[in-house]
């Protein structure tokens, strides 16, 4: 099947897709993998769903088009706007978004206190609620909006005294009083060190990347569509609708990360 070596498009709001981009690579090394990032008009949490809904929409149709076997949606703000309107409209391509890991965390601590960090729009749509109804159990799960935080990662700032004072701040209340940090968007794994730093190694964090990766490999595998020369070495593209040399840079310092 000639479509067997097309690559793989994942794309984000900007560079937060990498952790997502890092756990495809670890799983799925032979495949290629074009990367997307939306910088020049992030951050997407603070726009309207509909404003997010058509730009992800428009660049999904841009993948299609320049012949991508898959296409992984890998911010969750994108997903929780487009991804079901998405599927409607590609049945059959193999298209996997991101959720943040409420499941995961609530089968772990079942009774347990949960904080689930995410941009604004993410707490605010209606797929947040439904995965906490339908997961969460008897879990107490605390949705937590963060805005500015991606901000730090866009900027390269990981893990500066800046980063750890806005965190401090925002997770103060929550110190002593947690089971698991659920990471409900792609850039906050970058900044999952010092959340740990904060919070103490006693409080468990998800991230929704892992899942996601190996829901891809699934689906491409049930399509007839993954690689069959698992010798090669994957190639990767990076383009940004921000074209300047610090994104690139910084494209690959998270990579290596």
């Amino acid at each position: 099947m000639e479509n067997r070596e097309a690559p793989i498009a994942v794309f984000d709001s900007g560079l937060g897709g990498v952790s997502v981009l890092r756990e495809l690579i670890r799983i799925m090394p032979n495949e290629d993998f074009y990367y997307f990032g939306d910088s020049k008009h992030a951050p997407y949490g603070t726009k309207s769903a509909q404003q997010v809904r058509q730009m992800t929409i428009m660049h999904t149709q841009r993948f299609i088009a320049m012949g991508a076997k898959g296409v992984v949606i890998a911010c969750n703000t994108a997903t929780s706007a487009a991804v079901r309107r998405l599927r409607q409209m590609y049945p059959a391509l193999p298209l996997v978004g991101i959720e943040p890991a409420v499941k995961p965390a609530a089968e772990r601590y079942p009774q347990g206190n949960i904080l689930v960090m995410a941009t604004p729009i993410t707490i605010r749509e209606a797929k947040l609620q439904h995965l906490i109804e339908r997961f969460g159990g008897d879990a107490n799960i605390i949705p937590l909006a963060c805005p500015g935080l991606m901000d730090f990662v866009e900027a390269g700032n990981i893990d500066s005294p800046e980063v750890y004072g806005f965190l401090r701040d925002i997770l103060e209340p929550y110190q002593g009083k947690l089971d698991g940090v659920v990471l409900g968007c792609t850039h906050y794994p970058f900044v999952s060190k010092t959340i740990t730093r904060i919070l103490g190694t006693d409080v468990e964090i998800f991230d929704g990347g892992p899942g996601t990766a190996k829901e891809m490999k699934r689906r491409l595998e049930e399509a007839g569509l993954l690689r069959q020369n698992t010798q090669i070495q994957g190639k990767i593209n990076f383009e940004n609708s921000d074209k300047s040399q610090q994104k690139k840079e910084l494209f690959y310092k998270l990579l290596n990360y």
